[in-house]
């Protein structure tokens, strides 16, 4: 009897690690923050300062929302082209599963790029932000935080742009989504 019990767990446990072979967003971002190719950056979003920027209160919801902002960027070089095409490709097919609803394309003279989240239509958890470029590499931002609404999204872009944040803090990975 103890047989059959550990021979049913094991084939459950093999079932189970087989059901998630694909790689998740957030192992993408662990697995590649050492990565030489890469910049990563975990940003608090207390760092667009907001708070003396005078906001509607749609806006000043949105803003309260955020908790944080990942970044993980890969920096194309001549040397690295061969590795930037592989991890592109990685990228896109994580971001191409079902659990990621698309917000919005972009289309771009810096380059192309999509707006997804994660969570239910009134409450999303994680809005993830991809851009490539030919020349420069890709970024990929996870903004995080809490019941953000996806018609906020709006809003909150207009809310920075109102601020005069201008990549203070962001060192070197700012100087890559700058130019």
């Amino acid at each position: 009897m103890k047989n059959i019990i550990k021979t049913g767990f094991l084939a459950l446990t093999m079932v189970l690690a087989s059901c998630s072979s694909q790689q998740s967003l957030q192992e993408y971002y662990v697995d590649n923050q050492e990565n030489p190719n890469f910049i990563s950056l975990d940003i608090p979003a207390s760092i667009l300062k907001m708070e003396e920027v005078d906001l509607s209160e749609t806006q000043r919801d949105a803003v309260e929302s955020l908790k944080k902002f990942n970044l993980l960027a890969f920096k194309k070089t001549s040397e690295n082209a061969t590795e930037y095409k592989a991890e592109k490709a990685k990228v896109k097919e994580i971001l191409k599963d079902d659990e990621f609803i698309e917000l919005m394309k972009i289309n771009s003279e810096y380059g192309r790029g999509v707006i997804k989240y994660l969570g239910d239509d009134d409450a999303i958890d994680e809005v993830i932000i991809y851009g490539d470029s030919k020349e420069k590499g890709f970024a990929l931002v996870r903004v995080l935080g809490d019941n953000m609404n996806p018609a906020h999204i709006i809003q909150l872009m207009q809310a920075i742009q109102k601020s005069e944040y201008k990549g203070e803090g962001l060192g070197e990975i700012g100087k890559f989504l700058k130019g």
